[in-house]
């Protein structure tokens, strides 16, 4: 591997430009692989042309056309045996008038438009002919990703001058067992430079053997950072627990209803994992209103029956204190001291809380990652759970073992209410046991949804003020396109004065992100209470307070959230017993994705469901957060596409650690040069 300035002809001024495309050395270079490919061996008829697409045409130049005018363009009519088309030029230079005269035969290569002319190809490229001029060698040519500045023609110059020099010193990191027939130099002169009988539909999804070769190693490799990271933590001894024999019994007792099967049975799983000397490493999935902060208080009292500290971390102050105060109904009455630490505190308090975390007097501590700053110092902490954990970096969570005491590593339980496919889950969080509560609690109805064009925006203001004044409760969700909690605030706002000046009879509640935390829980517990009818809120309480009694939600510009934030807020609805109902309002016209999406949720109350579909259509950034897929960099891979390989690339890269633990090593260096690196044991 080599600098890419090593290359003939990359100058200082290529290579800032290929290091905009993260390309640093010979192997980011090979690896850069073609987004499409163009047939440049066949001349194709100009009566057989589809618009839209790339075609190698030749003709005689019929006739030249540079009208006089602000925007000065060349128009070049070509013509052939079957029809003619029109070549558009703005940007017109000597060697293109030369080549542009009457009777010349030319051969081009562009995309066909529709133009003021018909048919169009704007700045061809444009290659002056005789009858004897060979056609060109019959391959397919690539088209790179690239910047501004730097051509295709450069591009697969520098691409094929790597090729010859620098592939051999790729080496074979996958046993020979599992390369697929392919070596990797062989795969990757294939996918640069593939024949002209090449299957298109193939290589267009990427389902060529040599770019399964390549997609598969780098599969393997992201499994080994997972399996490594997994294995470093467990490394750390962790205090073991017996199962609770008081404590859980008492919670449960105090609470008006049992635990569904499925909380039974993720809640066993919990157990046996902490009965072990290892930490517990546990996703909990479960979808909206399933029941998962039950199962963290269960899971809670083992560690706390032990005598040891639980710290809960949630991404958001309003969800952190929505924990902190269930968890001190469920456990305060039990004589534990459930604490709250949080970056907003005045420093006494927060000084006073702190030294009880320090000294054991804190049994439970709630709060957000303010937990786990480095001055912040647990007694004897043995159980973190921690929600939410798409909303924190990947790493995070390692942070935690220095909370341990005496070289001991918390347990770790993470909870979402984001349903994950199995791929992502395998890919994101391969590092965990994973655990689905895949069942509601009795009682619940289903959420009927309608979608509703802005434009009728009154029509449902009105229904809800009638709704409202038969006593039933709702919620008015505003949102913008710019992600800032100032600007939605603002729009919360003017909202709720609107309403309440046209409304004055309905009582009415407004929650925004910039409200003192305080003022926000106020709200909040006016609402549970029935002492308010309409909450006018931004996205803040996409997670947070469960009122049974609300019933209908409605979300503006609904089209500008994600699939799996509009379920999100979809389920503060639905957690009682009376029907309920979601009015997505959405702005005129739809683009085709759009109204995908808002079908989507229409159609399926099933998280799982929409987490799948909201993958296929936005990808795994989207979904999880950038924090968490930001240290996936897939080169190569696509989850959503690849998920077949998922398993095979989890099996081989245990085996590849067990038995070539260098070229485990290697293989981490060429895919994932940038992350951390765990000492595999």
């Amino acid at each position: 591997m080599a600098a890419v300035h090593q290359i003939q002809g990359v100058g200082s001024a290529s290579a800032a430009l290929l290091e905009k495309l993260n390309i640093l050395t010979t192997d980011d270079l090979l690896f850069h692989l073609p987004r499409d490919y163009e047939d440049r061996s066949t001349i194709i008829a100009m009566n057989q042309l589809t618009v839209g697409r790339s075609y190698l045409l030749e003709g005689v130049v019929q006739s030249v056309d540079h009208p006089p005018g602000k925007r000065q363009s060349l128009a070049i009519l070509l013509q052939d045996d079957f029809g003619k088309v029109t070549l558009r030029f703005y940007h017109i230079y000597k060697a293109l008038t030369d080549r542009a005269q009457i009777g010349n035969r030319l051969r081009i290569f562009g995309e066909v438009r529709v133009g003021a002319r018909g048919l169009e190809l704007y700045h061809p490229e444009i290659q002056l002919i005789s009858s004897h001029t060979a056609l060109p060698k019959t391959q397919l040519t690539a088209i790179y990703p690239s910047t501004d500045g730097l051509t295709q023609a450069k591009l697969r110059d520098y691409i094929d001058k790597t090729l010859k020099l620098h592939s051999h010193d790729l080496a074979e990191l996958l046993p020979q067992k599992f390369s697929n027939g392919y070596a990797l130099k062989q795969a990757l002169e294939y996918i640069h430079h593939p024949p002209v009988d090449a299957n298109m539909l193939q290589l267009a999804q990427a389902t060529h053997p040599a770019q399964q070769r390549l997609i598969l190693e780098e599969l393997v490799a992201h499994q080994i950072s997972l399996l490594t990271r997994r294995a470093y933590i467990q490394h750390i001894a962790a205090p073991a627990f017996a199962p609770s024999r008081n404590l859980a019994k008492q919670l449960l007792a105090g609470l008006p209803f049992e635990m569904t099967k499925a909380q039974k049975r993720v809640s066993k799983e919990i157990v046996q994992d902490l009965a072990q000397a290892k930490p517990m490493l546990r996703l909990v999935q479960g979808d909206v209103g399933a029941g998962k902060t039950l199962v963290a208080g269960v899971a809670a009292c083992h560690a706390l029956e032990a005598g040891w500290q639980v710290a809960l971390m949630a991404p958001t102050e309003i969800l952190a204190e929505q924990h902190y105060l269930n968890f001190q109904k469920w456990f305060e009455p039990l004589g534990l001291n459930v604490v709250w630490l949080a970056g907003k505190q005045k420093a006494k308090a927060r000084a006073e809380t702190e030294a009880q975390v320090k000294d054991g007097t804190a049994h439970l501590v709630v709060g957000t990652h303010a937990l786990f700053q480095d001055h912040v110092e647990f007694n004897k902490l043995g159980l973190v759970i921690i929600d939410e954990q798409h909303r924190f970096g990947v790493d995070q969570r390692l942070a935690l073992r220095n909370k341990g005491q005496d070289q001991t590593t918390p347990h770790q339980l993470v909870m979402t209410a984001t349903p994950i496919p199995r791929t992502l889950a395998m890919s994101a969080y391969g590092d965990l046991d994973t655990s689905v509560i895949d069942e509601l609690p009795p009682g619940r109805t289903p959420i009927q949804t309608v979608t509703i064009p802005l434009n009728r925006r009154e029509e449902v203001l009105t229904r809800i003020a009638s709704n409202c004044a038969e006593g039933k409760q709702a919620y008015w969700v505003c949102t913008l396109v710019e992600q800032s909690e100032t600007l939605d605030a603002q729009a919360a706002e003017a909202t709720y004065a609107e309403i309440q000046s046209r409304f004055p009879e309905i009582k009415i509640g407004l929650v925004h992100g910039k409200m003192k935390s305080a003022d926000k829980q106020a709200v909040m517990q006016q609402f549970k209470d029935n002492q308010l009818q309409l909450l006018i809120a931004t996205t803040v309480i996409e997670v947070g307070v469960d009122v049974p009694n609300a019933s209908i939600m409605v979300i503006e510009n609904a089209e500008r959230l994600g699939l799996s934030q509009l379920h999100q807020l979809r389920g503060r609805v639905g957690r009682g017993a009376q029907a309920s109902f979601c009015a997505l309002l959405y702005k005129y016209p739809l683009s085709q994705n759009g109204h995908e999406r808002l079908k989507i949720l229409r159609e399926s109350n099933d998280g799982f469901v929409i987490a799948e579909k909201d993958l296929e259509i936005r990808g795994p950034g989207e979904l999880l957060g950038t924090k968490q897929t930001g240290d996936m960099g897939f080169r190569v891979a696509k989850l959503e596409r690849d998920e077949h390989l998922l398993a095979d690339a989890h099996l081989i890269a245990g085996e590849v650690l067990k038995d070539y633990p260098q070229q485990a090593e290697a293989l981490l260096n060429r895919w994932l040069p940038q992350a951390p690196r765990y000492a595999y044991v």
